[in-house]
Formats: structure tokens, C-alpha cells, sequence
């Protein structure tokens, strides 16, 4: 069965190979954005815990927490509670960086465990009330920045005193002022983006998120990669458009491979009245044309894998938003993808195999004749 279905689909290998890549240009569009959808669950997960912290606390009702304006008074009240061991407040500066615009700039009190948690790799930490400012080590290899360099922020030169690495993506693609000079270029004296929290000693982040969020009203916390994919809406707007994509691409690619096969029924009837007169049942006869099908769906499916997977990073890159999104393919996005491209075979299939159990054999070797 198998020589014969592979016979078939090479003999005709224009028609597959069209068919084919209209599968593939739907399964990679579902692996680039579940690609997507996880990269995003991670960055997020940065955001969270950005320098190593538990929590992070926020203004409630913001279309996104990068938007988040909160008083720098809150962090002694929240510093003084049970549930905190240690809470340092941070301005976040977007689109600061004329060089690279998706690169953070984060304004961090120097006592924080924030900028403590800063692995200095090259150069010294910026002198108190100088205009030095300390780069990620990602950013500084993007803009070939060495330590000593000048970096423009805002339109104002800062020396770049030194590089740092903390693992996290959004630190390491970024730039850290103090968080002085930070509120003083953006004019936003006494205000910060978010608190950073690390809990005391036993103390439970949904529990205290609770808690904190009842004693300073207007404030949400922040507590896993989820909640911050909701308070941005991004990660529900990817999720809901992975949905879409499956559904067309199932209809679409159905309808692609029903129109191949029932067009291949029309051309091989003779073939097909011939195997029955010899023998093959009806079933066993629209195994065949079922099979063809789901063969083209999973030729579709392989390509669209490695489409999506080289595409998407591609895309990331030509965007310049690697700092914010790094695409990550999961075994299980690829096992999506896979089983969408059979779904299309199988769904596709069924119509011109059920036409098949309907054709008489002789019929079909006269029409072949005729």
C-alpha cells in the first residue's frame, strides 16, 4: 500500500507538491505563533521576576504593566510588611534608546537587590551621581558597545561604566541609570513603574499578593508569567490568533487536498475500477485514497515545521524586537503543527475515499475507456 501511494502522489508531483505547500504555509504560520506565544510566556516570566525578585507590584487597570505609574513612597509601606523581606522600586524607560528601540533602560535604587544582583563582566560600577550607566551584555554585543563607551538615552550621553549579566532576557538586553537620574530624564519625580518583591521566609506569593493588593488599593501583583500575558493582553491576542489560523488552515487545507484526490479519482478511475475487479474491497480501496491524502498532508506538515521554526526567528529579527520576544519552539508546538497537518489529510481524505466506495467497477472501466 505504501509503494503505491508513493508511486501515485511522485507521479503527479507538481499537483503534490502545490498542494503541499499550501498545507505548509498554514502549519507554519500555527508553529511561528505558538513559537511566539511561548516566547512571550517566558519574557513575561522575566518581567516578573525581574532581578530574582518573588512579586512584582503594579498600577491596577493599565493596558500594560510597562505603563504602570506608581508612587516611590509605596516601598517603604510595602517593605514593612510581614509578608516582605525586601522590596526595591525600579522606572522602567521604553523606547529610550535611539540605537535599539525595543532595549529597556531601568532606573534602580543602587541599595536594591536589583541592581546587587548584577554580575559585572567588564568595567566598575557607575560613580555616585555621575552620567555613567551600566549596559547588559546582549545590548553591548547588538550595539558593539564596549565598557567606556557612550550611550544616548533620551537624548542625553551617558558613559557606559560597565557590563552586566543577570540571565534574564529584559535586564540583559537593557541599560540600568540609578533610579535618580532615571525619574530626572523622563521628568517624573517620586514616581516608579513597579515595586520588586522578594518574600520573607515562608510567606506564599498568592497568599501576600493578596494581602498586598487588599492594604494598597489600586495596586495588582504580579506573581507568574500568566497574569502578566493577561495585564498585557498580548499573550490572549496571540492565543486567540493560533485559534484562527488552526481553523482556516484546516478549512483551506481540507479543501485543498478533497480538490486534489477527487480530481485524482476523476483521472484514475480505470486504476481504481481495475482494482476492484481483482479483488481490493471498497474499504480497502479508499484506504488508498485516504492514505494519499494524509501522505501530502504530512509532506505539507514536515515543511511547514521547518518554515515556521526558521521563519519565525527571521521575523523577530527583521522587527528588531528581540529584546521583548524570543521566539522558543517547543516539542509540543511542533506535535501541534504535526497534528494539524494530518487533521488537514484525514478531513480532506474523507470525501473523495467515501466517493470512492460509491463507484461501481465496471462503470468506472467503461468511463476510463470511454
Amino acid at each position: 500500500m505504501f509503494a503505491i501511494i508513493t508511486t501515485n502522489l511522485l507521479r503527479r508531483s507538481a499537483r503534490t507538491v502545490f498542494t503541499a505547500l499550501g498545507i505548509a504555509v498554514g502549519v507554519a504560520m500555527i508553529v511561528a505563533l505558538l513559537s511566539f506565544t511561548q516566547g512571550l510566556k517566558e519574557t513575561a516570566a522575566g518581567l516578573v521576576h525581574l532581578g530574582g525578585s518573588d512579586l512584582g507590584v503594579f498600577q491596577a487597570n493599565v493596558s500594560d504593566p510597562t505603563a504602570s505609574i506608581l508612587p516611590d513612597s509605596l516601598v517603604g509601606r510595602l517593605a514593612a510588611s510581614p509578608d516582605v523581606a525586601q522590596a526595591t522600586p525600579l522606572l522602567l524607560i521604553v523606547e529610550g534608546l535611539k540605537q535599539d528601540q525595543s532595549a529597556i533602560v531601568f532606573g534602580a535604587d543602587r541599595a536594591g537587590f536589583f541592581t546587587r544582583g548584577l554580575v559585572l563582566i567588564a568595567g566598575r560600577p557607575p560613580l555616585r551621581g555621575a552620567p555613567e550607566v551600566l549596559l547588559g551584555d546582549r545590548l553591548a554585543r547588538s550595539l558593539r558597545l564596549p565598557s567606556g563607551g557612550v550611550l544616548s538615552i533620551h537624548g542625553r550621553y551617558y558613559r557606559v561604566a560597565g557590563i552586566y549579566h543577570s540571565g534574564i532576557l529584559f535586564e540583559d538586553s537593557g541599560a540600568v541609570l540609578s533610579l535618580a537620574q532615571a525619574q530626572a530624564l523622563v521628568g517624573r519625580p517620586g514616581e516608579v513603574t513597579d515595586v520588586v518583591v522578594q518574600l520573607a521566609t515562608g510567606a506564599r506569593a498568592s497568599s501576600a499578593a493578596q494581602r498586598i493588593e487588599h492594604s494598597f488599593p489600586g495596586t495588582q501583583v504580579i506573581t507568574d508569567p500568566q497574569q502578566a500575558l493577561r495585564a498585557g493582553a498580548n499573550g490572549t491576542l496571540i492565543s486567540k490568533a493560533v485559534l484562527v489560523i488552526v481553523v482556516i488552515a484546516l478549512i483551506v487545507g481540507s479543501i485543498s487536498v478533497a480538490n486534489t484526490m477527487a480530481m485524482s479519482i476523476m483521472e484514475r478511475q480505470g486504476e481504481l475500477g481495475l482494482l476492484s475487479t481483482v479483488g481490493w474491497s471498497p474499504l480497502r480501496v479508499a484506504s488508498l485514497i485516504l492514505g494519499e491524502g494524509i501522505a501530502v498532508s504530512v509532506l505539507g506538515a514536515a515543511g511547514g515545521l521547518l518554515l515556521g521554526v526558521i521563519g519565525g526567528g527571521l521575523l523577530v529579527g527583521a522587527l528588531g524586537v528581540s529584546a521583548y520576544v524570543a521566539p522558543s519552539v517547543t516539542a509540543w508546538g511542533l506535535g501541534r503543527g504535526l497534528l494539524v497537518g494530518v487533521a488537514i489529510g484525514v478531513l480532506g481524505g474523507i470525501y473523495p475515499a467515501w466517493r470512492v466506495t460509491r463507484m461501481r467497477p465496471l462503470r468506472a472501466l467503461s468511463a476510463a475507456r470511454g
